[in-house]
C-alpha cells in the first residue's frame, strides 16, 4: 500500500484510533477480534478498558513478540492467533458476545522496514514480500510467470500505466541476470515513460505484488464474509484500507448487504427477507489534518464500517462473483 511505504519514518501509528475506539465502544465491555493484530495498537487501547477481551490475529509470525508483551500486562484477556484473517470463521467462538471486528489493512513500521520481508523498494537483495503463511515470493513471481501475466498483475492490482512495457523488460532482463530488488527497481524506473516526482516510479509495482503473493484480494473478500458470520447483532465490522482497491470491495460488500435483500437460510418466508448490515456513513471517515502530519503515512486511509441489525450466520452475497477477474489473477498464483 502506497501509504505504508516509507522507510524513513520512526513511529509506528495505529491509523484512526480515536475514530475506531468511538466506534467499537469498548468501554461498555464485551469481545472484540483484531484481525491485523500487527503492533498491538488497536487491541492495547481496547484492553486499556477493563471489561474488554481482544482475540488478536495475525499471519505475520513476528508479531507474536508484541502480542506476548500485552498478554503478561493484560493476563487472561488477550488471546493471540498466528493465522489469517479469512480463517476467523474457525475459532472457537461459540461462547463468545463478539461485539466488533476489525481490520486495518496497512503495514506495520516494523514489517516495512525489515529486509527480510522486501516490502519496500529501498529493500537490497532477493526479492520476497512474503508476510507470512504463503506458499510463494516476489521472486518466483517474477521470474517463472510470463510477460501477459505480469502485466496483467501490475495493471489490476497496481493500476500501472506502463505494466506492458515493464513486464516485457522484466521478462526480457530475467534472461540475462539474477532480478533482485533494486534489479526489480532500475527495470520498473527505466520502463516508465513519465517520471512522477511525487511518487516512487516502482510503487505500483511493488504494490501489486505484494497483493498477488499475500493473495490480499481473497483473503480480504473472506474475511469480510467471515467477520459478517461472527459479529453478533448491533455488533460493527470496521475496515480501515489504503488503496482504491481495498476500498472498492469493502465499499461493495457493505453497500450490498445493506441495501439488498441478505437472505437468511433459516428465515423460510419470502415476507421475512432482510438487510444483515445498517450502513451508518455514506462516505468513508479520514484522517484529520492533524493526524497526516504527525503521521504521513495516515494520508491514504479511508475507513468504513456498519453495524449488523439481524443475528443470523447464513446470508447470500455475490461479492466473490463481483470481484471474480481478480482472483482469477490471484489464481495464476497455481502455475507457481
Amino acid at each position: 500500500m502506497i501509504a505504508t511505504i516509507i522507510p524513513d519514518m520512526r513511529n509506528h501509528y495505529p491509523v484512526l484510533l480515536s475514530e475506531i475506539i468511538s466506534i467499537i465502544t469498548p468501554q461498555y465491555g464485551g469481545t472484540f477480534i483484531d484481525c491485523t493484530f500487527g503492533q498491538g495498537g488497536y487491541t492495547k487501547k481496547i484492553l486499556n478498558f477493563p471489561a474488554t477481551k481482544v482475540i488478536a490475529l495475525d499471519r505475520d509470525s513476528d508479531s507474536s513478540i508484541k502480542a506476548q508483551e500485552l498478554q503478561n500486562s493484560f493476563e487472561d484477556r488477550l488471546l493471540f492467533k498466528n493465522i489469517k484473517f479469512s480463517q476467523l470463521n474457525n475459532l472457537k467462538l461459540k461462547d463468545e458476545n463478539i461485539k466488533a471486528v476489525i481490520f486495518d489493512l496497512g503495514y506495520s513500521l516494523n514489517q516495512i522496514k525489515d529486509p527480510k520481508k522486501g516490502l519496500s523498494f529501498d529493500t537490497v537483495g532477493e526479492l520476497n514480500m512474503k508476510m507470512g503463511i504463503n506458499e510463494f515470493s516476489a521472486k518466483e513471481a517474477i521470474n517463472q510467470l510470463d510477460e501477459k501475466e505480469l502485466s496483467k498483475i501490475f495493471k489490476y492490482f497496481g493500476d500501472e500505466a506502463d505494466s506492458k512495457r515493464i513486464a516485457h523488460n522484466i521478462v526480457e532482463d530475467r534472461s540475462k541476470r539474477k532480478i533482485t530488488t533494486e534489479e526489480l527497481v532500475r527495470i520498473i524506473e527505466s520502463s516508465k515513460r513519465k517520471r512522477n516526482y511525487k511518487t516512487h516510479s516502482a510503487t505500483k509495482v511493488f504494490q501489486a505484488l505484494r497483493i498477488f503473493v499475500n493473495k490480499e484480494i481473497s483473503e480480504l473478500i473472506y474475511g469480510l464474509i467471515n467477520a459478517a458470520k461472527v459479529v453478533k447483532k448491533d455488533g460493527v465490522i470496521a475496515v480501515v484500507t489504503f488503496h482504491s482497491l481495498e476500498d472498492k470491495i469493502v465499499k461493495y460488500f457493505f453497500k450490498s448487504l445493506s441495501e439488498n435483500k441478505s437472505i437468511s437460510r433459516h428465515m423460510p418466508k419470502a415476507e421475512e427477507k432482510l438487510n444483515l448490515f445498517k450502513s451508518v456513513i455514506k462516505k468513508p471517515i479520514v484522517p484529520s489534518d492533524k493526524e497526516i502530519r504527525d503521521n504521513p503515512p495516515s494520508r491514504s486511509a479511508k475507513l468504513r464500517y456498519v453495524i449488523k441489525k439481524e443475528d443470523f450466520f447464513d446470508f447470500e452475497t455475490d461479492i466473490l462473483d463481483k470481484f471474480k477477474h481478480l482472483i482469477d489473477i490471484e489464481n495464476l498464483s497455481k502455475k507457481l
